[in-house]
This record gives structure tokens, sequence and C-alpha cells, in this order.
């Protein structure tokens, strides 16, 4: 090899001995790498790949598959199939955590391995180590500022005499029927072990009520095309309905508020457990925790400063936070059918 060459093809070694390092410090962490998540579609996941997804994707390297689905039926899914689980984090309302955590198919984790957990707010991590919550939605009174006056100032208002045949309120065969049960015996001097005063309600109310719709988009719809001038509704979709024009009013009821918080969940046999918990840090950054509430208005989990959202937000600090009722879910979820039954027979007897 002649001189010249030989120095060319030394210089081009130490140039390629010198890049290769800064090539790999390049490389995005998580690049490769996909994670499966279930979605409860819509605008909702949009929101959720805008703050969350897209955001880690640009500095990790991460993808986000959302896969829209019922939790119910993905923590089914999963129960039935833990050796190979069709995703590797579970979104999933408080009502249904206590069967997952039952289930061992949830990992858990600390704030030593996500540490936006730290800016969590008291009593919205109900589960111990399961979980982080990064999104509340509440069930609220709701009443027509043109059509309902007095306004409604607690649950046990639907009961008022003036309201017969304008109430629409909760099914019976759903959680959320059953959360408008406990604010209604927890205000009557009843609980959970004693939902007497809850049916006495509901038999005084019978005549008021003339809808139960089956889910929110329905419930929406009984206020917005005049079928009900006042009942419950969660929070967001009254936001939805005043935005299009209805006087929809919200009441932070006496009884407290009553919400469920939703969680992301690390599902056990994760591909890529240290890529899921950088997506938890993500979603409870100021970006990720902010996604959701500009988009539905559904309140955040963390200390995160909401500016002019605030005014359409529930849950909009930490002293409105600390309204939030307690709920055993575990015990809450026991009762359920049984309390859905019985709201039935009043309603029909």
């Amino acid at each position: 090899m002649r001189r010249r060459d030989f120095l060319a093809a030394g210089a081009a070694s130490a140039l390629a001995a010198i890049v290769a390092p800064a090539v790999h410090a390049q490389q995005k962490k998580f690049s490769g790498v996909t994670l499966r998540i279930n979605g409860y579609g819509g605008t909702y996941d949009k929101a959720l790949i805008e703050g969350v997804a897209k955001p880690l994707e640009e500095s990790t390297g991460l993808k986000i598959e959302y896969i829209p689905s019922s939790p119910s039926a993905d923590i089914a899914k999963l129960l039935s199939n833990k050796s190979s689980p069709h995703i590797d984090l579970l979104m999933a309302d408080s009502p249904l955590i206590p069967q997952a955590i039952a289930g061992g198919i949830l990992e858990t984790f600390g704030t030593s391995d996500a540490s936006n957990l730290s800016r969590v707010l008291p009593g919205f991590r109900e589960f111990g180590d399961y979980g982080a919550p990064f999104s509340v939605a509440s069930i609220v009174p709701v009443y027509n500022a043109n059509t309902v006056k007095p306004p409604l100032t607690g649950f046990s208002d639907i009961a008022r005499p003036d309201l017969k045949g304008k109430v629409s309120t909760m099914p019976a065969n759903n959680y959320t029927g059953w959360m408008v049960l406990l604010a209604l015996a927890e205000g009557n001097g009843g609980s959970l072990a004693n939902m007497d005063p809850a049916f006495k309600l509901i038999a005084a109310a019978k005549d008021n009520i003339v809808a139960t719709p089956p889910s929110s988009v329905a419930q929406l719809q009984a206020f917005t095309q005049g079928e009900a001038q006042a009942g419950t509704l969660w929070d967001g979709r009254a936001y939805e309905a005043r935005k299009s024009g209805t006087p929809l009013q919200t009441v932070v009821a006496r009884e407290g508020i009553y919400a469920v918080t939703s969680y992301t969940n690390i599902v056990r046999g994760c591909r890529n457990k240290e890529a899921a918990l950088a997506y938890i840090n993500q979603l409870l950054s100021d970006q990720g925790m902010l996604a959701v509430p500009k988009a539905l208005r559904y309140g955040p989990t963390t200390d995160v400063a909401l500016g002019d959202l605030a005014a359409d937000i529930l849950i909009n600090s930490r002293e409105r936070a600390a309204l939030k009722r307690p709920i055993d879910w575990k015990a809450f979820m026991a009762q359920g059918a049984a309390l859905g039954e019985r709201m039935t027979k009043e309603l029909r007897s």
C-alpha cells in the first residue's frame, strides 16, 4: 500500500471511530419500540396522541398504538390470556381497577420509576402502587338555567315536586347509576352499607324521571333536545351541552363530588416496562396532563396550572379536589348489580 493510501485509510478509520459514538448518541432511546394501549376512541384518543404519544415519539422514538375498545372487555381478555397480553398498557376507570388487581394482570410502580407521580394530588391514586391516575370525570347534578328555577343544589333535588316529568339520570345497569345512588344515600344519612335512603329518594323522584339513557351520548341528547331539564350527567358532557348552546348548568353538589378517575396501568408481561414508564411520566407531565382538559374539560389529577381552562372544569384546584368523595370501589362494585336491580324495581313500581 502506498504511503498516501495508507494515511487516507488511517484517517478514515480514525474518523469512523469518532463518528460512531456520536451517531449512536443520536439514536433515540426507544427507537424501534412500539407499545399497545387500549383506547377510549374519538376525541379522547386524539387528545392523548397529541399530548402524550407524539411528544414522546419525538423525544424517545417510542411509538404508541391506541386500540379503541371497552376497558371491561380488555380486562376480561387479559385475565383469560395472561401469558400473552394483547396490550402493554391498560386504561380503565377506578371502578374496574380492583378486578384487574385481583386478577394479577397489573404491574406495580412508584415515584422512583416515574417521577411525575409525585405531582398527583391527594386522594387520586387510590390503589397503592397500581396505576397512574391522569383524568377525573365527575357525575354532577345539572339543570337548564332557562327552565328550572330555583337552581339545583344537590343530587337529592331530583325529587323536587316542580321537576315532574323533567329529569334524566344515569341508568340502573351501570356503575354511573350506582354512583348516583351512593350520593343520594350518603347525602341523606346513609352509606354503602345502608342504601335505604337512596331508594326512598328514587321512589320520591319516580314521577320526575323521564329517562335513564344507556350511554353518555344519549344522556347528553336528552338535555340538548329538550327531553329533560334537570338531572345528572358527566361534567364534561355538561360542558359540551353549554358549548352547543344549551344553558345546562353544572352543580357543585352539597353532598360532595362523586367522580371516577381514569388510570393508565402497566400490564404484567408488558414488552418493555421502561418504555411504559416513560409513557406514564409523559402522561403526568404538564403537556400530557392538559391534553384531556383541553379537549373535553375533564379534570386533571396533578398540580398542573389550568389557566383559562379552569373556568370550565369542575375539579380545578386543590380545594375543589378535596370535595371528591372517597369510595371503596371493591365493595361498591360488589354491590352494584343488586343496587341496579333495586333501582329498576323502584322506578317500575
